[in-house]
């Protein structure tokens, strides 16, 4: 019995010859065979184009030849057996061989090049020593591993997007209410690699949630609110934050687009700064610390207020049956030391009209009425003037035409924006019911 050729994978030659600056175009791919692949990429410049041709004959390449990993050091492994293995590798739920014609593996292959200023040379190191760490850290088993449910309370995906589609997820460590809680999170007992574990874990469960093909929800807006982080254990925290930081750098380019932390602390923006020098600009910039007094205003200028919780200054609430994502907000601004009148007209009767309103940075003052169409009617005063100190829901039973007037005292220096919302449906007033 004929025995198969043993073919020693050396380091990868390709690795050695050639920088990012100096990557030959292959005579058997030309750019203008480009439109018979998978992702249209016509649209790219051309530089961009031969970087991905070049990147996805590499990847081929390597993954064929058995070496996508590294060298090859098991000498008694036939090419055969290697290719068998990694034929059908994938990364993120995509397959990575560019030859089975996937679509989404282009998208995959863009976000590495992407992070390396397309530079293919780079980009291609960069790929393997992601999947070398996800072998190695045992990432295709972290999905199935179990953790407290006080722990997986503490993230969880909004279905709301923000103004350009991309998902949202929360890691809310504002929810920790006792020591035992968290000393098991931040890992003190396990030299904090059960805590890495399972921010590793949020990661790969939020990438489930990705389409990776174009005009799809490719990434994600990652909220993380350290209104209740532990004091006591700012080490441990600096640690993980720092070890997850270099992770997300490293191994998950273009996942996350912006990764915003609000109501940080002091001492913990302060340490992240020295952080941040470590990484490449590109990544730096999808880091963001906000103090407590800057959270609605900042996560407004990503998120639209419909899509917004109520806790962060927003208008959605969990299992809201007035209003959806859906229904229209609109805003006005109020001038320094001025009043901003809001009018919501109503042509029906025998209707309940309900709206729903926050001010950006509160500060103001507010009062509400009904004013009816009819002179001779009298106005009904629904809020007399109160503080806003968080979003404000209010409804009326309306028995004639009229409108609904909120009148915002902004008694500041500085310009608010108000964003408000309302809706009407048919309903019986309730001394109707009394009867």
């Amino acid at each position: 019995m004929r025995e198969e050729a043993v073919v020693p994978v050396v380091e990868d030659i390709i690795d050695d010859i050639m920088s990012s600056d100096n990557d030959i175009d292959s005579d058997d791919h030309q750019p203008g065979q480009l439109s018979a692949f998978p992702l249209d990429i016509l649209d790219l410049k051309t530089s961009r184009q031969n970087a991905l041709l070049r990147l996805r004959c590499r990847v081929e390449d390597a993954i064929l030849g058995g070496y996508i990993y590294g060298k090859n050091r098991n000498k008694l492994l036939s090419v055969k057996s290697i290719t068998e293995d990694l034929t059908g590798i994938s990364l993120w739920g995509v397959p990575l061989l560019p030859s089975k014609g996937n679509a989404s593996t282009d998208i995959v292959l863009m976000n590495f090049l992407k992070s390396k200023d397309y530079g293919v040379y780079d980009s291609f190191k960069m790929l393997r020593k992601t999947l070398r760490w996800k072998r190695d850290f045992r990432v295709a088993e972290i999905l199935d591993e179990k953790f407290s449910n006080e722990l997986e309370s503490l993230w969880y995906t909004d279905n709301g997007k923000d103004k350009e589609g991309r998902l949202l997820c929360y890691n809310v460590f504002r929810n920790i209410k006792n020591k035992e809680l968290e000393e098991e999170i931040w890992g003190m007992h396990n030299d904090h690699h059960e805590c890495l574990r399972w921010r590793v874990h949020i990661m790969e469960k939020a990438i489930q949630q990705l389409e990776f093909k174009q005009g799809g929800v490719n990434s994600v807006l990652m909220i993380t609110d350290l209104g209740n982080s532990p004091g006591n254990s700012w080490k441990e925290v600096r640690w993980i934050n720092r070890k997850m930081m270099n992770l997300v750098h490293d191994h998950y380019p273009g996942i996350i687009y912006k990764n915003i932390f609000i109501n940080v602390p002091v001492w913990f923006s302060t340490v992240h700064a020295l952080n941040l020098r470590m990484i490449t600009q590109r990544s730096k910039n999808t880091f963001i610390f906000v103090k407590p007094s800057k959270v609605t205003e900042t996560l407004l200028k990503c998120i639209g207020p419909e899509n917004l919780l109520v806790e962060y200054g927003g208008l959605k609430k969990e299992k809201d049956v007035e209003f959806s994502t859906d229904d229209k907000v609109l805003e006005i601004s109020i001038k320094p030391c001025s009043f901003g009148l809001i009018k919501m007209p109503v042509k029906e009767v025998e209707v309940t009209i309900t709206w729903d309103l926050i001010v950006v940075g509160n500060e103001v003052t507010y009062t509400e009425e009904f004013i009816p169409d009819d002179d001779c009617s009298y106005r009904v005063l629904l809020q007399e003037d109160k503080k806003m100190v968080e979003s404000v829901r209010n409804s009326f039973h309306i028995r004639e035409e009229g409108k609904i007037v909120i009148t915002i005292d902004n008694p500041t220096y500085k310009k608010k924006t108000a964003f408000y919302r309302y809706k009407t449906k048919p309903s019986v007033p309730m001394y109707m019911y009394l009867k």
